[in-house]
């Protein structure tokens, strides 16, 4: 991970679902391992309260940086207000020494995370489109999150950390005040939420090189900073490090980070 530009909320969402988040955006050998349907169980038009655990509930996804990032610095190097202080409008993240690049990472396991949440009844909203634009910039992103009125936003990266470093740690928000009182505590049960289920539905470690217990709060973030909803990040493993890369590039066990994931959000919101 290392940061985020767009319109708003309702055309973010248009667009993901004329897209149906993954369409063409997910290259075809990780198409491939995606779920083809929903279970006829879970189908939307049979759904019962005991199958809908998340009905009218709203979770936005934010796929960290994009896959135009790396082609328009002028633009993601544009600084931006987070509160704290000025910071680029996005990055173009990081990626495994095999080449795989987090943008692609992080859309696709929103992509898989998407279809599993909306089974439960969960409105998603995603805060990109596609994996082919440029940014947003964290503001934006934060913004999405902010107008979409989210119960719980999920920012999901893969860090670049040190080679001898490996597994998941989760951000929380800091408190800044007068700016995000109101959601730090949920933001934090969020946080921790999410981390059981992602250790639990992976088996990957807390990471080694930073973060306590796989939790970490941090203030120099623009989509936590600037989030008026519950919201955390998730780093869900180190690109750079040789077992977590290939786990990360595994679509199989992207699955099971996207399970995972789904697993937390539903604790946190049911």
């Amino acid at each position: 991970m290392r940061a985020y530009r767009t319109g708003t909320v309702a055309l973010v969402t248009l667009a993901v679902l004329s897209a149906g988040c993954g369409g063409g955006a997910v290259p075809a050998a990780q198409e491939a391992a995606l779920p083809a349907s929903l279970p006829a169980t879970q189908s939307p038009g049979t759904r019962s309260p005991a199958r809908s655990p998340l009905a009218g509930k709203v979770v936005v996804i934010d796929p960290g940086h994009n896959g135009g990032n790396a082609s328009h610095p002028e633009e993601i190097n544009r600084q931006v207000d987070i509160i704290t202080g000025r910071k680029a409008c996005n990055t173009t993240g990081t990626r495994t020494d095999a080449g795989y690049p987090e943008h692609a990472f992080t859309w696709d396991v929103a992509g898989r995370l998407k279809p599993i949440l909306e089974a439960m009844g969960a409105k998603v909203v995603l805060t990109r489109p596609d994996d082919k634009g440029v940014g947003p910039c964290v503001t934006e992103r934060a913004a999405i999150g902010n107008e979409a009125r989210a119960d719980a936003v999920l920012s999901i990266h893969g860090d670049g950390a040190a080679p001898d470093g490996h597994g998941f740690h989760v951000i929380m928000p800091g408190l800044l005040p007068g700016h995000n009182d109101d959601v730090v505590k949920p933001s934090r049960r969020l946080g921790h939420d999410i981390r059981d289920a992602y250790r639990k539905g992976t088996g990957m470690p807390y990471a080694t090189y930073t973060a306590n217990q796989g939790l970490q709060t941090r203030t120099d973030l623009g989509g936590l900073n600037l989030s008026k909803r519950p919201a955390v990040f998730i780093e869900c493993g180190n690109m750079r490090n040789k077992g977590d890369a290939a786990k990360m590039s595994d679509p199989a066990f992207r699955q099971r980070m996207a399970t995972a994931l789904a697993g937390g959000l539903r604790r946190f919101l049911g």
